[in-house]
């Protein structure tokens, strides 16, 4: 069986703006044509290659589409043949465009781009080195970046996907707590005994002192979100059990 194909640029990008054409975009599109399984993924991927190609389409999105190509299994000696092909019919100046771009995707000599990488291109913040102190309370590879050190302390904390913090509380006598705002991404935020958060960018989460928390990526997503610290009196964390491994994939299915 091919893999599942998903996406959230949609609803991160135009959730609040145009739900129903995110929902087109992400549910439609994605969700329902991309795994159609008449023709294979690779073939999908040439199709549209191609129609880009014939519309003229040489920006970003046709970089998205040849990148997703070659991820999929077409060949530096594939590309080359069809867009060659695609030209007799579409025209001299389309063929160079999209060739100028395939060069770039298909350059052999670069170092390849890891998904690390390719997440932080997508956000303003810096992901930071991995989050080495406090990796026994999550499950899964966390980075941390601090943002600033001085006045309130904001930190930037990167999830790899599928990755996730223990239950945890905030302690504090008197104020304390943390915000969470989320900068990229997709991913999760529940407290103890209500329905978990989705947290896409722009979402900001409020957590009082004394909440028993978690928070963390989705299962198909990189994840990121400033941490700002509140000021409190004798202020403390608790680092409590894992989030158990059933109640996580049940987020999956509520996605689906």
């Amino acid at each position: 069986m091919s893999k599942k194909i998903t996406q959230t640029a949609g609803r991160a990008q135009l959730g609040d703006f145009a739900p129903a054409f995110a929902h087109l975009n992400d549910d439609v599109l994605f969700g329902e044509v991309w795994n159609e399984q008449a023709i294979d993924l690779k073939t999908k991927c040439i199709v549209t290659v191609v129609s880009l190609m014939a519309s003229g389409i040489t920006d970003s999105s046709l970089g998205y589409h040849l990148q997703n190509a070659k991820n999929n299994g077409v060949t530096k000696e594939e590309i080359a043949a069809v867009i060659t092909h695609a030209t007799m019919y579409v025209g001299w100046p389309k063929g160079w465009a999209v060739f100028r771009l395939s060069k770039e995707i298909w350059n052999e000599d670069a170092p390849a781009q890891s998904e690390k990488d390719a997440y932080q291109n997508t956000i303003f913040f810096p992901i930071g080195q991995p989050n080495d102190a406090y990796a026994q309370y999550f499950v899964g590879r966390s980075y941390l970046a601090p943002v600033s050190t001085e006045q309130v302390p904001v930190f930037n904390v990167t999830f790899e996907p599928g990755c996730r913090n223990n239950w945890h509380i905030h302690h504090a006598k008197s104020g304390g707590g943390q915000m969470l705002i989320c900068v990229g991404g997709r991913g999760w935020y529940q407290e103890w005994g209500k329905p978990a958060v989705e947290m896409t960018p722009g979402t900001c989460v409020n957590i009082p002192a004394g909440v028993k928390h978690w928070h963390g990526a989705a299962a198909d997503s990189w994840f990121s979100h400033l941490a700002v610290e509140v000021k409190g009196e004798e202020s403390s964390n608790e680092w409590l059990e894992p989030v158990s491994g059933e109640d996580y994939e049940k987020l999956q299915y509520k996605e689906d």
